[in-house]
């Protein structure tokens, strides 16, 4: 004996609940999607503020040697008021930096290696031949602190940054990439003892 039963029809109570969670789903994806382009975009900041910052402990360096070695002749190093080796040096400089240091020596030979290798001379663009491998607007200073003895040099790079940070305190560079939060400073000191005696 089969027994049959009637079947009741289905009643649809919830309908279309299935393209409410899609619609949320790719909305919430769509949010995460923004937040990480926005990281992304923090990221090469980041990357490149370093990439600038190890350019100019690189260069600060160098200069800080050169003071070192050539210690006798410290006080020559000492750079113009409100003319900074580096980029914009020819239009401030009584007479501009020679396009090759060939034929230099010493302190002239330095200064213009120095002012050569803040305008990014090191790395030039494929085909043009322009520099490249510095810093964005790279200038160096060197300001005697203290003239007692020993005297006291202070290398001071500096370079225009993509944001905006606290003002720095040091006077090189100042008002030469428009805010002054964009200008990033990094110095060294250079004491020059007397060691003849």
């Amino acid at each position: 004996m089969k027994t049959t039963f009637a079947s009741a029809p289905l009643k649809r109570t919830q309908s279309g609940f299935l393209l409410i969670e899609v619609l949320v789903t790719i909305v919430i994806l769509a949010v995460g999607l923004l937040g990480l382009a926005g990281l992304q975009t923090k990221i090469q900041t980041s990357e490149m503020e370093s990439f600038q910052r190890t350019q100019a402990l690189l260069l600060l360096q160098d200069m800080v040697n050169r003071i070192k070695v050539n210690r006798l002749n410290a006080a020559s190093y000492v750079t113009v008021v409100n003319c900074p080796l580096g980029t914009g040096s020819d239009s401030c400089l009584g007479t501009p930096m020679p396009a090759s240091c060939s034929g230099l020596n010493g302190v002239a030979l330095d200064q213009c290696e120095w002012d050569h290798e803040l305008k990014g001379a090191g790395e030039k663009a494929a085909g043009s031949g322009i520099s490249i491998g510095a810093m964005v607007g790279a200038r160096g200073c060197v300001d005697l602190v203290a003239g007692s003895n020993p005297p006291l040099y202070r290398v001071s790079v500096v370079w225009q940054g993509l944001s905006q940070l606290q003002p720095p305190s040091l006077t090189c560079g100042q008002t030469l990439y428009g805010a002054e939060g964009y200008r990033r400073v990094i110095a060294g000191f250079v004491p020059v003892a007397n060691l003849s005696n």
